[in-house]
């Protein structure tokens, strides 16, 4: 989830026979503001961290559980924690993201995160309520109606507690993410949110590898999670964190790496610039290891439309949208959500971009 400006080559998004300057793309009404508003936040440089490999439930297609990151030793010193971040902001990183499985059966190592680097996100499925003393946004993790969740998530209320957990708290964003299954669910959920005045925005499910279960999306599904998307984005623009284009990003048949070439190391050998330099995610034992490193790894590169991933592998593609007014609009509002999401304090300001753009290089499909 960093923002940096790589010059990825000659990809152009035309939408005028108009050849633009930068700086006349700036001077255009409403656009100076918003990018001086974004890129004071350029300075964001994120790893991520894997606090416990215990969870208090199971879900189906859970990432954590493939690969071989389940089995690591859980180190539980706090001092180890503490020094571990302390060498982290001498590395240059700004921002963690602490995920799991679930990170708030550890709480005290969630704390000594936060006193050592103030800038963070925690990854839960809202169960457990995080003390207000850990000033990280929290992403709440929604699969569907409580039905549903009890279905994959073997969690009865699930809803329900996270909004009695979470309610009012201006840490909380929920995160629906939208499977094969559940994209009907979507507005019930969404009104249920919204009446109780929560925050939200959209994940997609991504497979994991060697995943064959029903929750795989199909070129079907994610033309209905498309539309599902900007219909809500429309009914409920003051609870919903989120941009016409983040929605074409994430339901595109392309997945997020054939689109803007992801930047982290698990796919970019590069240690030049950027993510591929910075980027480490770490395992519950404190190793790390750079062929896997990404933000949800063990995840199908080819399928993945992670809002974490979108996160970094759009926003870092500055020079591909800044050839034209209308997807430069539109980048600038994926960068304005991806930073109302994850960043405390900052404050998502209306869309400037109200319809679809296609992507650099591609079509709206």
């Amino acid at each position: 989830m960093v923002v940096t400006t790589e010059n990825n080559g000659p990809e152009r998004n035309r939408l005028s026979e108009k050849e633009w300057k930068f700086s006349e793309i700036l001077a255009l009404p409403g656009i100076l503001e918003r990018w001086q508003k974004v890129k004071k936040w350029f300075f964001l440089r994120e790893s991520t961290y894997d606090m416990t490999n215990r969870c208090n439930i199971r879900c189906d297609g859970c990432y954590y559980y493939e690969g071989d990151k389940q089995f690591a030793r859980e180190n539980r010193e706090l001092e180890a924690w503490r020094t571990l971040m302390q060498s982290e902001k001498k590395r240059g990183i700004t921002y963690v993201v602490l995920a799991g499985a679930e990170p708030s059966l550890v709480l005290d190592l969630c704390e000594v995160c936060h006193q050592e680097i103030p800038l963070g996100t925690i990854a839960t499925n809202g169960l457990i309520f995080i003390p207000e003393s850990i000033q990280y946004r929290i992403h709440i993790s929604v699969w569907g109606s409580d039905e549903t969740s009890l279905n994959v998530r073997k969690a009865k209320n699930m809803l329900q507690r996270q909004i009695r957990n979470y309610r009012n708290d201006p840490r909380a964003v929920f995160v629906y993410t939208f499977t094969r299954e559940n994209i009907d669910q979507a507005r019930q959920v969404a009104e249920i949110l919204a009446a109780d005045g929560c925050r939200l925005t959209f994940n997609m499910f991504s497979a994991p590898m060697d995943y064959d279960g029903g929750l795989r999306h199909t070129a079907d599904s994610l033309k209905e999670c498309r539309k599902a998307m900007l219909g809500l984005l429309e009914k409920y623009p003051d609870n919903l964190l989120f941009s016409p284009y983040s929605a074409v990003a994430h339901t595109h048949t392309s997945g997020l790496h054939e689109l803007f070439s992801c930047p982290y190391p698990r796919m970019n050998p590069s240690t030049a610039i950027g993510l591929g330099r910075s980027f480490r995610q770490y395992r519950t034992d404190l190793s790390w290891n750079r062929s896997a490193a990404c933000c949800v790894p063990d995840t199908d590169c080819r399928d993945c439309r992670h809002y974490a991933a979108g996160s970094a592998v759009v926003t870092a593609r500055m020079f591909r949208h800044a050839t034209d007014p209308d997807i430069f609009k539109a980048w600038l509002d994926y960068v304005d959500t991806y930073l109302a999401v994850w960043v405390m304090g900052y404050e998502k300001g209306p869309n400037l971009s109200d319809n679809p753009i296609a992507p650099p290089g591609h079509g709206l499909l």
